[in-house]
């Protein structure tokens, strides 16, 4: 493997990984003691720590509102978005609970003949979907958004981040999305399996100050430990980010550790090109550059619809 074309710093203390899910509003990290829902921080396999300083999540009244200019942009994106949904469990079986009773919307002919009969003896003119059928259960997908909010990454750049977070995250509601916003640190927003609020997802990507350098490494390692157990053929990282890598670790091993990581790169300032095309080779997922919001959602939805060997 090639040097990095940008030396990176090497930093002197190892990054910490905040934890702001479930404290309810996604106010910003600060440093502080694990605790209960709030400020919680969790050691990383490459040493990434603890801080004894005493902190909890922020959440400024004058906060509360979310930029309407992301609110729309997020809109945008979401309106033109179009994630495919994922496809039945090939590999499942009657009897090894691959199958289960749902309302006809015209997937199945396989009728549930006793549990269609209880819907009709309420409802003696039935509509379409009273009929029950026996159709294969989807697998969700978990997804790990990884966000870049360093210092490179200021101004526009970070409402087409939140407006790409709310809108991915209204998309992939019923499958498993975790959420982690990244600078030479990281603060983990979402876990994979929580409740999906896209509005608080939103709103918290906005609470986070641009800040600091940019270690890639840190929210990939983060991702596999979130993705650890789950079949790889469920599983996929997208980045979002400029890739101008300037602090920790080369990231190019840990991309290839991930079942599949797609990077979507930021161009409208300082970028990394080259990093983020490897980055995307390694992790055996797809590239796509994206020079304003307009671009983020036929990037994802082609993301989403590529397979990659």
């Amino acid at each position: 493997m090639q040097p990095l074309r940008r030396k990176p710093k090497q930093l002197t203390e190892a990054p910490t990984a905040f934890d702001s899910a479930g404290g309810g509003k996604g106010g910003t990290p600060l440093p502080g003691r694990p605790g209960k829902g709030d400020g919680k921080q969790r050691p990383s396999g490459a040493g990434s720590g603890f801080t004894d300083d005493a902190g909890s999540i922020a959440a400024p009244e004058d906060a509360a509102q979310i930029d309407p200019v992301v609110r729309a942009r997020a809109r945008a994106i979401a309106a033109r978005l179009s994630v495919p949904k994922p496809k039945a469990d090939v590999r499942a079986r009657r009897g090894a609970g691959g199958f289960t009773s749902v309302p006809y919307r015209g997937g199945s002919d396989d009728i549930d003949l006793d549990a269609t009969l209880e819907v009709l003896a309420e409802r003696p003119v039935p509509e379409d979907e009273d009929i029950v059928v026996r159709d294969r259960v989807r697998a969700p997908r978990s997804v790990v958004l990884l966000v870049d909010v360093s210092g490179s990454t200021r101004g526009e750049r970070v409402r087409t981040a939140a407006a790409t977070v709310g809108a991915l995250a209204a998309e992939l509601e019923r499958d498993r999305l975790s959420v982690i916003a990244f600078w030479s640190d990281a603060a983990v927003l979402s876990h994979l399996g929580d409740q999906v609020r896209p509005l608080d997802l939103l709103d918290g990507m906005l609470r986070i100050p641009a800040r600091g350098l940019t270690n890639v490494a840190f929210p990939l390692e983060l991702a596999a430990k979130e993705l650890a157990g789950t079949p790889p053929r469920d599983a996929r990282v997208v980045l979002l980010s400029d890739c101008v890598h300037n602090a920790g670790p080369d990231p190019r091993p840990l991309a290839g550790r991930l079942p599949r990581l797609d990077v979507l790169l930021d161009t409208t300032g300082e970028k990394d090109v080259e990093l983020g095309r490897e980055l995307a080779r390694i992790g055996r997922g797809t590239f796509a550059a994206v020079k304003t919001y307009f671009d983020v959602a036929p990037a994802l939805s082609t993301m989403f619809r590529t397979r990659v060997s």
